[in-house]
């Protein structure tokens, strides 16, 4: 799913081309996509782009008249940038938004169709679907503690959740944790003063690199190629191979279709967390430190 820094680099690759401009057209091709009824999708019609901003990991289109278009792309959703009058691609084709400089569209790979596009009336109904989690990039080193320390949940699961923290999912908390050298199962109202800071610290140091870094890659162009998995990264995607900090082997805890990956050494003081699937199919053999991972 795209987090926060690959959505501000698609917002801003959006403003390059949508800003001011007039959404001429919108065109679904598949209806479950669109998630509102009232106001009628033509609304948006003939509306000028005023502003581009993001709400939690949804795209939101400020036109004039006080309507919004929201999309949330989900895990497979994308949007692509192609000339005017483009047409919807047959198989993966939800929607397109023409304008006079080129052409939207709004795609969704695989069979689990999740994407969404949503047009609401009135600045009410855009701020009701705030979670209200933190701006990770915004909030300062104590708002951040008490948003984290107001429920107890692990951090992995803190960090990924829209009422805690904005923008944040799988991939980079991942990443966070990493950098921040803590347990994705460290509880929150156990965590200590300076292990905050440093994951306060690891919040903003991550996410604004790679929100570099994928500007780097995508420059003026448009990206194409969104996706969770980059060699960069430090622990996410990484099962197997070593530490780019010490190089121990990284570990993963699968949890239906989410996987945890982390560094053992870094991360959790050598202890090899369970993974549910894996240690149950090894039972007594599964090693709970680092030194008996090689024989196991």
């Amino acid at each position: 799913m795209p987090e926060l820094p690959d959505l501000v680099v698609i917002i801003e690759a959006l403003r390059a081309r949508v800003l001011d401009r007039r959404l001429e057209r919108v065109r679904i091709r598949a209806p479950f996509v669109l998630r509102t009824f009232d106001p009628p999708i033509d609304e948006a019609e003939g509306r000028t782009i005023r502003l581009l901003s993001r709400i939690g990991k949804r795209i939101v289109l400020h036109l004039e008249g006080e309507r919004f278009l929201v999309v949330h792309l989900m895990i497979a959703g994308r949007l692509r940038w192609k000339p005017p009058g483009a047409a919807i691609p047959g198989k993966i084709g939800l929607a397109a938004f023409d304008f006079d400089s080129g052409t939207l569209l709004l795609t969704e790979a695989g069979t689990k169709k999740r994407a969404s596009l949503s047009l609401l009336r009135g600045s009410g109904a855009l701020a009701a679907l705030d979670p209200g989690g933190v701006e990770p990039l915004e909030v300062d080193p104590e708002r951040f503690g008490a948003a984290l320390r107001a429920r107890n949940h692990t951090l992995k699961r803190a960090l990924t959740d829209p009422r805690i923290v904005s923008g944040v999912g799988n991939a980079y908390s991942d990443e966070i944790l990493h950098r921040a050298r803590l347990s994705p199962f460290l509880l929150t109202r156990r965590i200590g003063d300076g292990e905050l800071a440093r994951l306060h610290a690891a919040c903003r140091a991550v996410l604004t690199e790679w929100i570099d870094r994928l500007r780097g890659k995508t420059k003026d162009g448009w990206p194409e190629k969104v996706t969770a998995f980059h060699e960069e990264m430090a622990a996410h995607g990484r099962f197997g191979k070593p530490c780019p900090a010490c190089g121990a082997a990284i570990q993963r805890i699968v949890h239906a279709d989410n996987e945890t990956n982390y560094c053992p050494r870094c991360q959790t003081g050598g202890r090899i967390l369970a993974d549910r699937a894996l240690s149950r199919l090894l039972r007594k053999d599964w090693p709970d430190r680092l030194e008996g991972l090689d024989e196991a």
